[in-house]
């Protein structure tokens, strides 16, 4: 089934609603246990990236389970990062150490030149131009770099994705239920996103499906490989 992609940017007030509301509470906790299986030594206190943090409620699972972390999560959703700033409010020591941004990637300028883990959930099928996302993870990674990316992957065929659909939106209104397919729908196969790997140069990041609809790309980045002077002068 060919890629069907869909609006960059959740910025209608109804779907960040929708969304703020929903309850994901078993995937979104799940990224969090996954993390720490898949990095058992991580450091205790890092400096975090999130891209595509939405309504934060993944961002502020991580910040729970990592108290010394600190983390800037990014959002080019206005609609969505004020369902976020409501979901941080009157939690001050979330507030200090989760620091919310309206930015659009690649373009996006941040406060650090490096950070110690970069996350991003549910982001990816949302870009019409995937290699946002992986020259942002280049731009702002250094060696050592944790590097922990959850998506969704493309279903064979319609009647896959909206069997899935059935299967995990039933009971969810129905904006949620429309959104959850054009996301399956709009989402990359396993083999689209090794292709972008090579292509950003980040061959080394490993990809492993962790469900009937979701995959995982992570590692832990390598040096960059360094220009070879050529002294014969051609």
């Amino acid at each position: 089934m060919k890629r069907i992609p869909e609006p960059e940017l959740m910025d209608s007030d109804e779907q960040a609603r929708a969304y703020a509301a929903a309850d994901f509470s078993e995937a979104h906790q799940s990224y969090v246990t996954l993390f720490h299986e898949t990095f058992p030594r991580r450091p205790a206190r890092a400096t975090v990236l999130d891209l595509g943090c939405g309504a934060a409620d993944v961002v502020i699972r991580f910040a729970e389970a990592n108290p010394r972390c600190t983390f800037h999560a990014l959002d080019g959703s206005a609609a969505m990062l004020k369902y976020a700033r409501k979901a941080l409010r009157g939690r001050p020591n979330l507030v200090r150490r989760i620091k919310l941004a309206q930015a659009i990637i690649p373009e996006a300028s941040l406060p650090r030149k490096s950070y110690d883990v970069i996350l991003s959930s549910n982001f990816l099928h949302h870009l019409h131009e995937p290699q946002a996302l992986w020259q942002t993870i280049r731009r702002y990674a250094k060696r050592g770099t944790l590097v922990f990316v959850t998506d969704l992957f493309r279903p064979p065929n319609r009647v896959a994705a909206k069997r899935l659909v059935e299967r995990y939106a039933a009971a969810e209104p129905a904006i949620l239920q429309r959104d959850f397919l054009n996301s399956l729908l709009a989402s990359f196969t396993v083999e689209e996103v090794r292709e972008q790997l090579i292509q950003a140069q980040l061959g080394h990041l490993r990809i492993e499906v962790i469900s009937d609809r979701h995959m995982m790309i992570f590692g832990r980045m390598q040096p960059r490989p360094s220009r070879v002077r050529n002294h014969a002068g051609a």
